[in-house]
């Protein structure tokens, strides 16, 4: 029936990701998350003993990896299994599990920063000289006694290792509770067929519904549903925050957001730099929604207006072209890397493709040292989708290229940079192919999908969460209670200066809308989808234009990791995200793209 989601069983295994590349089946899951609650000693057995000597600490390190990629490969094949069918009682246990299991390990090493501290710098220094193999952990130490001052002793470190399970249970809880248990009213079509709304066809399908009546009655179903549960998903992320201010005060910060870029070394300027950068440019999205409002012939446009098509035929571009079309984009970068996402793609099943009932909203990329990085997405068969599948590659060339050259304790790149090579990938794919195709309609879903879809999403909404999410928190470290009405109240405010004078204005619904967005949980990530797009249009430019060294510059960006500090990192690239000048970059890139648009609307 059209508009039905299928259950996950029929989903053809081609367009599953491949779990049995990471593990045979889930009983030798099982097996191995036994075996790393046993093996939680080898790395205990080194607590007092890594200053003995440099082989000392080197075994010491190589025992804490081992541990780390095994915990963290079994933590993510049971997450990635529960993210594409939560209804799967058996995966949601398996990430419960998962869970409690790396709780413990993070406890169990714990123990390493306070004690690596306690040695001092000047006698690992002489280590690293003594033992050639040490050099892959020096600017992990680096970094270490950089934040020296806020790390805590070892028993305090400890307990915070085995905090980490339950001060996750917030998001764990609101992620069963939106992506298990809510179920929505079905919407009609015009000709009475009944449209499933679930967490995938919602935002992969029915937001860019041709008929508004659908769209409509998809949006306030969807939304009255978060509405019907506002006081729990509001408790949540409340009690969420309070962790924050919790591990501000106990690591010695001064506030909630210079604690969270204190990690990375990034000052609050480049946070502040975005948000004012970003209000000074709000014109610019207002002419936007004054664009989309006139073509589709409307006095007020609403939140579920602004995927509405407006080209006349809707481009269909299926998942095997939409690969062709990317690697196409791509070429610039070597036939190496081409064939990488090729293959990835359409033999190695990096990808969970298609929508399923239970399947979680949205996408993302994910995977661990020594695994090929997957992707969870509901794929529509439209440029959006095509749109999505290339940022989320981005993601995952980002992972691989970085493993492939990195030690472990180097792998794991900042939140800071992520976004840099997903959005890289898109702007790469219309500087591509809005030149070589000619088609009007397809330009168009191009421009709508850049503006309308992918800036609205990372240069808009996320902009407005992170302005959001500063308030809240400073709200919570000045002890002021954060409830539904409140939170609502604030992202209604905050969405009507944004949307400008012609948004027709729900403010319950609209004002809802933080709670659609999980990635409030993860602390002052949001802005760093902003400063990202910016940063990757600013590197995507220098390849277009064909500057000199531009590829390699990318590409060494790629393979860094986390070997330096992410501003650092960038600024090799080519890109300096402490001053406004990228995210201006991308306002006028945006500016060309809706000039564009306006002469293909008229």
């Amino acid at each position: 029936m059209p508009g039905t989601v299928s259950p996950r069983n029929k989903i053809e295994k081609k367009y599953t990701w491949n779990a049995e590349s990471v593990f045979p089946s889930d009983e030798a899951w099982e097996k191995e998350v036994e075996k790393i609650f046993t093996d939680v000693s080898l790395v205990k057995r080194f607590q007092g003993k890594l200053g003995e000597s440099a082989t000392a600490l080197l075994e010491g390190f190589k025992s804490y990896e081992a541990l780390m990629i095994r915990a963290q490969t079994a933590y993510m094949y049971a997450s990635f299994s529960y993210s594409v069918d939560t209804t799967n009682q058996k995966a949601a246990g398996m990430r419960a599990r998962a869970a409690g299991m790396y709780g413990q390990v993070m406890s169990a090493v714990s123990f390493i920063q306070p004690e690596l501290l306690e040695i001092g710098q000047a006698k690992l220094d002489e280590f690293l000289e003594q033992e050639e193999k040490l050099r892959d952990y020096k600017f992990f130490l680096e970094n270490l006694f950089r934040r020296q001052a806020h790390v805590r002793s070892a028993e305090v470190e400890e307990v915070l290792g085995l905090a980490s399970e339950p001060f996750n249970g917030f998001y764990n809880s609101t992620s069963m509770l939106t992506n298990a248990d809510f179920k929505f009213k079905p919407v009609k079509d015009v000709k009475g067929r009944t449209l499933d709304v679930t967490q995938g066809s919602f935002e992969a399908d029915l937001m860019f519904h041709a008929d508004r009546k659908v769209r409509k009655n998809a949006y306030i179903s969807y939304m009255d549903k978060y509405m019907e549960h506002k006081n729990t998903l509001a408790s949540n992320l409340a009690h969420n925050i309070q962790v924050s201010v919790f591990n501000m005060r106990v690591r010695k910060h001064e506030s909630t957001l210079a604690a969270s870029l204190f990690d990375l070394n990034i000052h609050t300027n480049v946070f502040h730099n975005l948000i004012n950068t970003f209000k000074k440019n709000l014109p610019v999205w207002h002419r936007y929604f004054d664009i989309r409002r006139r073509a589709l012939g409307l006095k007020k446009f609403a939140y579920y207006d602004m995927w509405a098509p407006i080209e006349k035929k809707k481009a269909k571009v299926p998942f095997e072209q939409a690969v062709d079309l990317i690697c196409e984009s791509l070429a610039p970068l070597g036939s190496e890397y081409v064939e990488t996402i090729r293959r990835g793609s359409l033999k190695d099943r990096w990808v969970d493709v298609y929508p399923n009932q239970g399947k979680t909203h949205g996408a993302f990329s994910s995977g661990a040292y020594g695994t090929h990085p997957f992707i969870m997405m509901s794929y529509a068969n439209n440029a959006g989708s095509m749109s999505t599948l290339a940022h989320e590659l981005g993601h995952s060339m980002h992972t691989h290229l970085t493993n492939k050259n990195q030690a472990f304790i180097n792998s794991d790149y900042s939140l800071f940079v992520a976004e840099v090579a997903s959005n890289f990938h898109q702007a790469m794919m219309r500087g591509h192919l809005l030149d070589s195709v000619k088609d009007k309609n397809f330009q168009l879903a191009l421009i709508l999908e850049a503006v309308g879809g992918n800036m609205f999403r990372y240069f808009f909404q996320m902009p407005t969460l992170a302005r959001f999410e500063l308030e809240t928190h400073q709200r919570a470290e000045r002890g002021e209670p954060l409830t539904a009405d409140s939170m609502i109240d604030l992202m209604a405010d905050l969405f009507a200066e944004g949307f400008g004078p012609h948004f027709d204005m729900d403010r319950e619904r609209v004002g809802m809308t933080w709670s659609t967005f999980p990635h409030l949980f993860a602390d002052y990530y949001v802005y760093a989808y902003a400063t990202g797009i910016s940063g990757a249009h600013a590197l995507a430019g220098r390849i277009l234009r064909g500057e000199p060294n531009a590829v390699e510059d990318y590409l060494g960006f790629l393979k860094s990791g986390n070997s330096d500090y992410s501003l650092n990192v960038l600024k090799k690239a080519g890109v300096d995200l402490t001053t406004p000048k990228p995210v201006e970059e991308t306002f006028a890139v945006m500016e060309r793209y809706i000039d564009r648009l306006e002469e293909l609307v008229g």
